[in-house]
């Protein structure tokens, strides 16, 4: 690439990169990936805060304009072949005389970036990159880069986040009626947009739908040479407006129009390898009963499913259960559901051992009390599981077993960030 170009182009980009506004720190522990001196890989869904984390360690490392090299990938000047890091390393090296820390934002676009940044590595260079393709990102660690790498996996904000954005603070042990309202009106909120920080900073889930289009063309239409946009766009908003429900694969071909189960099965692939959607599977101790059972889909944030959902109806009880979720995965749950004769909507296992069964529901009365607990039981029962949670989005009116913990949803999620 012609210099003057690359070296405009870094100038760009390095002053965005210092110039960053509304960043607020992020709950996640950063010291480990600071002192390491394995390869850093911020993985995540587009536009869920990955740029702004590597701003945000480079303040912490407090580095100087001559002690690190930035470059976003996501430049359509730039040319995406591989020469383009030694390129970068050659012009820092002119132009300050010392070896950098470098910061690569989504260099899955650049095949091959792999061996540059293994070769950093084994020249002792401290290197953080970004992506958010997870399947191209799990090869490329798994071959030339195992064993040296630290993953961090980025969401977008959770609701902690989220009012701290807006430097909003509630003591929950001493709310007002006010406070209480005023924190339900916050929850309510994020529940409906998500935590895409730009969305949040513009209150506009317009963006989404930009967002979504990316996704779709740039991530997997163009990365995966694919002919069936249609079918793909339209599984896509299926699986959206359907959050929080069992699928199947002949369903979806038959929604989609794609003439293979195998087309399905590839389309599921893409998806969840961009952090769109997760499948959730049903708990058995047979991994194969477990590969063989239907799945259940959430959505990386519920401000996608707001936007680009057909919804007839307004489903509070799915944007908690899909909001519960994401939280449990930020929390490194591992989760599953359970069905038996009836349901519940997640289970929590440790070491092959279930911990936790957690039902979510936006309230309980004398109309569906009986319908929530029994698959809470069911699980409690089959399982010998001691810690039973009923998440709630109101405060609970109704008497339920002394044995089943009862918490508000506000609870649920600020009280463990405490």
């Amino acid at each position: 690439m012609d210099k003057q170009r690359l070296k405009n182009v870094i100038a760009d980009q390095r002053h965005i990169f210092l110039n960053r506004t509304d960043i607020i720190d992020r709950d996640i522990d950063l010291s480990k990936y600071l002192s390491t001196g394995q390869i850093v890989v911020v993985a995540g869904v587009r536009r869920c805060g990955k740029s702004s984390l590597l701003s945000i360690i480079r303040r912490k490392l407090n580095l100087t304009e001559d002690e690190f090299c930035y470059l976003n990938l996501d430049d359509e000047r730039l040319e995406n072949k591989v020469e383009i890091f030694s390129e970068l390393h050659e012009l820092h090296l002119e132009m300050y005389g010392k070896e950098p820390v470098f910061f690569l934002d989504e260099v899955q676009l650049v095949p091959g970036w792999e061996k540059f940044v293994n070769r950093m590595y084994e020249q002792g260079l401290k290197v953080f990159v970004t992506g958010s393709n997870a399947q191209l990102l799990s090869s490329e660690l798994a071959t030339t880069l195992t064993g040296r790498t630290k993953i961090l996996e980025l969401f977008p904000f959770s609701f902690f986040e989220y009012l701290r954005y807006f430097n909003k603070k509630y003591s929950l042990d001493q709310l007002s009626v006010a406070q209480r309202s005023s924190l339900k009106s916050d929850l309510t909120k994020y529940l409906s947009n998500g935590g895409f920080p730009l969305v949040v900073k513009e209150n506009d889930v317009d963006l989404l739908n930009g967002w979504f289009q990316d996704i779709l063309y740039r991530d997997i239409v163009a990365r995966y040479n694919l002919t069936s946009i249609a079918e793909l766009k339209q599984t896509a908003i299926y699986l959206i407006t359907n959050m929080g429900k069992l699928f199947s694969y002949s369903t979806l071909q038959k929604v989609s129009g794609l003439k293979s189960s195998s087309s399905v099965k590839d389309f599921l692939g893409y998806f969840e390898a961009s952090y769109l959607f997760y499948y959730v599977r049903k708990f058995d101790y047979s991994v194969k009963k477990q590969i063989l059972n239907s799945r259940k889909l959430y959505v990386i944030d519920n401000g996608i499913h707001t936007r680009l959902g057909v919804n007839f109806s307004e489903n509070k009880g799915r944007l908690l259960e899909n909001a519960v979720f994401i939280e449990l995965l930020r929390r490194k749950k591992e989760v599953f559901y359970y069905k038996g004769k009836n349901e519940c909507d997640f289970l929590i296992v440790e070491n092959l051992q279930v911990k936790e069964a957690i039902q979510v529901t936006y309230e309980i009365n004398e109309h569906n009390v009986e319908r929530e607990l029994k698959g809470l039981k069911e699980a409690a029962k089959e399982h010998q599981i001691t810690r039973l949670t009923l998440i709630v989005f109101e405060d609970l009116k109704y008497q339920v077993d002394k044995d089943i913990n009862v918490i508000t949803l506000y609870d649920w999620l600020l009280k463990n960030e405490s």
